[in-house]
C-alpha cells in the first residue's frame, strides 16, 4: 500500500523535500494571513486578494492588476482558513509522496505546480463563462493533479501499484468528487481540473528525461 506513511520524520525530509517545502509555504501563508486579518470574525476576500487569490472580480479598491497572471500561481498557496489548510496540508503529507519519489524532485514539484495553475485556468474560465463572480484559493487542483496523476498509475502503469492503492485511488476519486458537489463554496472546477491535468500531465512527464527517480 502506497498511501501508508510509515517513514520517520528525519527520513521523510529527507525522501521528500519538495513535498515538505510546499507544506511549509502553506503553513507560512497562513500566518501571514492570520496575522494581516484575513481570518478575523469581519474579514472580508480584500486581504485574500492583497496576497494573490484568484479572482474575477474587478473594481476592488486598493486592489490593482486582479487579472495578473502570477496569481494563477499564488493562489495554490492560500487558505481560506484552519481547516481549508488542515485538510490540504494532510492530502499533501500523506497521499503525494509516492509521486515524489516515483518522478523524482523536479517533475513531481511541476506536476504539482502545473496541475494547480491548469486548474486556476479552468476555473476563470468557467467563472467568466457563466458570468459569475469569484474569489479562489487552495492548494485543492494541485492536490486533484496528484489523483489524477494517480489514476494514470492505475491505469497504465499497474505494475507501479498494488490493488489496495489502485481501490484506494478510485475511492478517492469517487468521494472526492461527491464531496466537492455537497460542500458549499467549494471550486468543483478547479477540482476537476486539476485531476485532468494532473493525469495528462504525468502521462508527459514519465516520457521527459528531465530530474531524476529518487527510487
Amino acid at each position: 500500500m502506497i498511501f501508508v506513511r510509515y517513514e520517520k520524520w528525519n527520513q521523510y525530509l529527507k525522501f521528500y523535500p519538495v513535498t515538505t517545502v510546499l507544506v511549509l509555504i502553506n503553513i507560512i501563508m497562513f500566518i501571514v494571513l492570520a496575522f494581516n486579518g484575513a481570518y478575523s470574525r469581519d474579514a472580508s476576500g480584500v486581504i485574500l486578494l492583497q496576497y494573490g487569490a484568484l479572482s474575477n472580480v474587478v473594481g476592488v479598491p486598493g486592489i490593482d492588476h486582479v487579472d495578473s497572471p502570477w496569481r494563477y500561481l499564488t493562489s495554490v498557496f492560500l487558505h481560506g482558513g484552519f481547516e481549508h489548510l488542515l485538510f490540504n496540508c494532510f492530502a499533501i503529507i500523506v497521499f503525494l509522496p509516492p509521486l515524489e519519489r516515483l518522478l523524482g524532485h523536479i517533475r513531481y514539484a511541476i506536476l504539482y505546480l502545473g496541475s494547480g495553475i491548469i486548474a486556476n485556468v479552468i476555473s476563470m474560465g468557467y467563472y467568466d463563462r457563466i458570468g459569475e463572480f469569484f474569489i479562489s484559493v487552495g492548494a485543492s487542483g494541485a492536490i486533484y493533479g496528484g489523483y489524477g496523476a494517480f489514476l494514470y498509475l492505475a491505469l497504465f502503469q499497474r505494475n507501479k501499484m498494488d490493488k489496495a492503492s489502485r481501490q484506494t485511488v478510485y475511492i478517492l476519486l469517487v468521494m472526492g468528487l461527491i464531496l466537492s458537489f455537497a460542500t458549499p463554496n467549494v471550486n468543483i472546477s478547479a477540482h476537476i481540473g486539476g485531476a485532468i491535468a494532473g493525469f495528462f500531465l504525468y502521462g508527459l512527464l514519465v516520457r521527459l528525461p528531465i530530474g531524476k527517480k529518487v527510487g
